[in-house]
């Protein structure tokens, strides 16, 4: 049995006879404030959609075996946009019973998984950890079913948006993919600054998509290879802090990448490329 075939029999199996509940089981460690890099770069990015939205929703997919990181993207969220809604989903019954005493205002918790057991179509799923347990092959199909239950593009508006990614357990180091209803956009790597020697120390938070690609020939390795270049040759600005050799070396990465954000999120530890700049090979 190959492990999509198994992975959707454990969703029958979990179903209970009625509408499919897709994906497995995840670890469901969590821990607060693990998620406040990608939150704050969704507020940043994305927040415009959000408040242009008569009724935005956004998913905190897989959220784990406590909810903190659903209550603090509902938080951060309205800080952008106040009539948010986060529905925290997660595949685990025992989890979102122990959930729901967290519920108030904007917050509600759902069984669920893949499918998002949403009426309508959310602005943000948010999946942080979640494909880490897949194999690689499975990626584009998970992907492909989350962009179709984003919001659609229309006049004014680029639709919904998936982040999908992968950070340590304490959140200082995070690698996430962008994707919208049309498919993936943008790569961003973002860390805490004292915590990294190299860029290239980043790599192993690569979401399941780029991990096992961080190899020679493939562009992801190719575009790590040339961060510590520039970070190497950065290193005069050290003495003014990490972050202003951050902001030095991303600027030298712009000569031969295609980095989308500016200093303002360079500041925040941030760089973002677009996605077929970084796409695997094949």
């Amino acid at each position: 049995m190959t492990a999509r075939a198994a992975s959707l029999r454990r969703s029958r199996l979990r179903s209970g006879g009625g509408t499919p509940v897709v994906g497995t089981v995840t670890r469901g460690t969590t821990n607060p404030n693990r998620l406040r890099r990608m939150d704050r770069w969704i507020a940043a990015v994305h927040g415009a959609e959000l408040r242009r939205a008569a009724d935005p929703v956004a998913v905190d997919l897989g959220y784990g075996a406590a909810p903190w990181t659903a209550v603090e993207l509902l938080g951060r969220l309205r800080a952008a946009a106040p009539r948010t809604r986060v529905v925290g989903v997660e595949i685990e019954p025992a989890r979102v019973a122990a959930a729901r005493p967290y519920e108030r205002d904007g917050l509600s918790f759902r069984h669920g998984g893949f499918e998002i057991p949403l009426p309508q179509r959310p602005l943000l799923i948010r999946a942080a950890n979640v494909l880490r347990q897949y194999d690689e092959a499975e990626v584009a199909g998970v992907w492909e079913r989350l962009c179709a239950r984003l919001a659609p593009a229309g006049p004014g508006t680029r639709g919904g948006l998936l982040v999908e990614g992968t950070c340590d357990e304490i959140g200082r180091r995070h690698v996430w993919v962008a994707l919208g209803p049309e498919g993936p956009r943008t790569v961003t790597f973002a860390a805490r600054l004292g915590s990294l020697d190299r860029p290239s120390d980043l790599a192993e938070r690569l979401p399941k998509a780029l991990i096992h690609r961080n190899v020679p020939g493939e562009p992801v390795h190719a575009f790590l290879r040339d961060f510590d270049r520039a970070w190497a040759a950065a290193a005069p600005y050290a003495s003014y802090g990490a972050r202003q050799r951050w902001i030095r070396a991303v600027r030298g990465l712009t000569a031969g990448w295609p980095v989308t954000d500016g200093p303002r999120r360079w500041r925040q530890g941030e760089v973002t490329v677009r996605w077929e700049a970084l796409a695997p090979r094949g």
